[in-house]
């Protein structure tokens, strides 16, 4: 069975969660909007077809399953490609996780959109240049800090003592974090030396590395989440 995977064009996002995890996976998946253009989409956003209403992108289309949010879909991905460990407690606790990734991937957004979604970024520089003061020095070591500990408590290698969804996640923040903060991240590296591990492990995986090296992965630009503004860097 091929999955449809809903989202837009010409960014990662929150997206690139999803096609990690089916990359990984080899699972046969159509990336729709790449493929027909975001019109494609907007049909299910705007309830033109029955069952489950997606919010946003992006959703999974599996079968006759819609299923929309990226923790969701992750819970929903893993256990049927063996990206989650089999008991309740591990999947329960993978889940978690997982929100807790969808809480920093929001505040990352608020650093260059802490306004209004709805302005441009130079409507909001100024609070964007405060709000990202605050998230350097302040977020980004409690969340990674805490995943630090995650992936200690784990074993040292990863954070459910398995290969699962929540690595290739914290591989994608890492490296989008990276790349809009790179003055910042360095200075915070030697804090994080298991999820530098983690990351590595992730990217050496045989799916992962040929999706990165290929087309489809779309490169970091200024109109995802993770967005590069020098002045936001300190």
């Amino acid at each position: 069975m091929s999955y449809e995977l809903y989202y837009w064009t010409g960014l990662q996002g929150r997206g690139e969660f999803v096609r990690l995890c089916l990359e990984d996976a080899g699972a046969p998946y159509i990336d729709v909007a790449r493929e027909k253009g975001d019109d494609a989409m907007m049909s299910w956003l705007n309830g033109d077809h029955e069952g489950a209403l997606p919010f946003a992108p992006p959703f999974l289309k599996s079968g006759r399953l819609v299923i929309a949010q990226v923790a969701n879909i992750l819970q929903y991905l893993g256990p049927r490609h063996d990206l989650v460990p089999a008991s309740e407690s591990k999947r329960l606790y993978a889940h978690q996780l997982e929100l807790t990734i969808t809480d920093l991937v929001a505040e990352v957004h608020d650093t260059h959109h802490p306004v209004a979604t709805g302005l441009y970024y130079e409507d909001q520089k100024a609070e964007a240049k405060r709000r990202a003061k605050d998230f350097r020095e302040n977020r980004i070591p409690k969340f990674l800090g805490y995943f630090e500990t995650v992936v200690e408590r784990g074993g040292g290698n990863y954070p459910l003592r398995e290969h699962s969804y929540v690595d290739l996640s914290l591989f994608q923040i890492l490296a989008g974090l990276d790349y809009a903060f790179p003055k910042a991240m360095k200075k915070l590296s030697p804090e994080i030396p298991l999820l530098r591990g983690l990351a590595k492990r992730v990217a050496a995986r045989p799916n992962v590395a040929a999706y990165l090296a290929s087309e489809r992965r779309v490169p970091f630009n200024e109109t995802g989440i993770f967005r590069h503004y020098p002045e936001l860097d300190g």
